[in-house]
């Protein structure tokens, strides 16, 4: 039998409906309440009006917001690009060639190693308040080794991304019509089963826009819908293929015209804008701004990844979006919870509404503003995933 409990007490409750509070986006509902029923939410309102229920927790005039829905990482791969990051820190550019580093790693690597450091990034992402977690494989680009990615994977989040188009692998450099025959014909069918989602790196060193719609389409055939890392380093096809495409998102989205904003304006494509690539890689900033003011639904992750943004936190993601790609608070704590829920195309988590998983945030200030307000801060003081509390 499932047991209910009432969070109380709450200063600030982030429901993201706004039929439920002050008519924003963000559905504020202050002195709140928010009750839990087993693995849902049945719940929320004013604090004086919580119903009975069989257990409580006192907020403590804290605020509370729906749990982060982290959809862009890469979490299945061995050891790590420190050497690089320090040389590109001492001036040297990021370009896509970085990645063969760990594919080397991850084929060496045990079933045991890959895990480990799977589960210990997912858990330090839900320590720092993160509930649902997509993630790819494409550090291995074998066979054997991207199934074994997404077997894995899939063993610990329901969000998983056959990424065999990460590169070309390294032994196929010289026929990259090989690669992609093989990413699309044997590959695709070991890893179809794992996997939810197809993705491909559509950028110049990595795959063109031939390419990447021969394979997002070969994917699609196979029952898994496509999402593509997209005009992240320099402008190209993969805004518009997205949308063509009928992608759930469109991941960088940094080099784009008017045309892009525009396409993307008009469809159900997100654009997912990953800022901890652009702060480890001294990358100009998405114009996130232009984005949002064209009517373009956004979402924020942190594209954890031991090359280009080795960074698991939610909450630093959303200060850099405040403080540099012109998003404010509310826009970008929308865009980390909803936003990431739609780039998924999930209804069921990255919002507090009677009926959505039970995933929810408590930090340790009386508003969610603070998460950019005061920057690298470990604010989150609870989480519940699922209706249990995690943290």
């Amino acid at each position: 039998m499932s047991s209910s409990t009432v969070i109380t007490n709450i200063a600030t409750l982030v429901t993201n409906d706004p039929s439920l509070g002050d008519t924003s986006p963000l559905g504020l509902v202050r002195d709140a309440a928010v009750v839990i029923d087993g693995d849902r939410i049945v719940w929320t309102g004013a604090s004086s009006k919580a119903p009975a229920t069989d257990n409580r927790v006192d907020a403590g005039g804290r605020a509370v917001l729906p749990g982060f829905v982290d959809s862009h990482s890469h979490l299945v791969f061995a050891g790590d690009r420190t050497e690089e990051f320090n040389a590109r820190m001492s001036g040297r550019g990021y370009t896509a060639g970085g990645i063969r580093t760990t594919v080397a790693a991850t084929r060496a690597a045990s079933d045991e190693e890959l895990e480990r450091t799977l589960t210990r990034y997912l858990g330090e992402a839900l320590r720092q308040g993160t509930t649902t977690m997509e993630t790819k494989s494409g550090y291995g680009l074998t066979v054997a080794d991207e199934a074994r990615a997404l077997r894995l994977a899939a063993a610990h989040t329901d969000e998983v991304t056959y990424l065999g188009a990460h590169i070309v692998a390294p032994e196929l450099a010289d026929d990259p019509a090989a690669y992609v025959a093989l990413v699309t014909g044997e590959m695709l069918d070991a890893c179809a089963p794992h996997a939810r989602w197809i993705d491909v790196f559509c950028e110049q060193g990595a795959f063109d826009g031939d390419q990447a719609r021969a394979i997002l389409t070969a994917g699609r055939a196979k029952g898994l819908h496509p999402r593509i890392h997209a005009n992240q380093l320099s402008h190209g096809p993969g805004v518009q293929l997205a949308v063509e495409l009928d992608a759930a998102s469109a991941d960088h989205c940094t080099h784009l015209t008017d045309a892009d904003v525009d396409a993307l304006a008009h469809s159900r494509t997100v654009a997912t804008l990953l800022p901890g690539a652009e702060f480890s890689t001294r990358a100009a900033w998405p114009d996130a701004r232009r984005l949002l003011d064209a009517g373009v639904t956004v979402a924020l992750s942190t594209d954890c990844n031991p090359g280009s943004s080795f960074t698991s936190s939610v909450p630093f993601c959303i200060a850099l979006a405040v403080r540099d790609m012109r998003m404010t608070p509310d826009e970008a704590v929308w865009s980390a919870t909803a936003g990431g829920a739609a780039a998924l195309r999930r209804t069921d988590v990255g919002r507090l509404t009677p009926g959505a998983y039970a995933d929810l945030t408590l930090l340790d200030a009386p508003s969610h503003v603070h998460l950019a307000y005061r920057p690298g801060v470990p604010l989150v003081s609870g989480v519940w995933r699922r209706g249990v509390r995690v943290v």
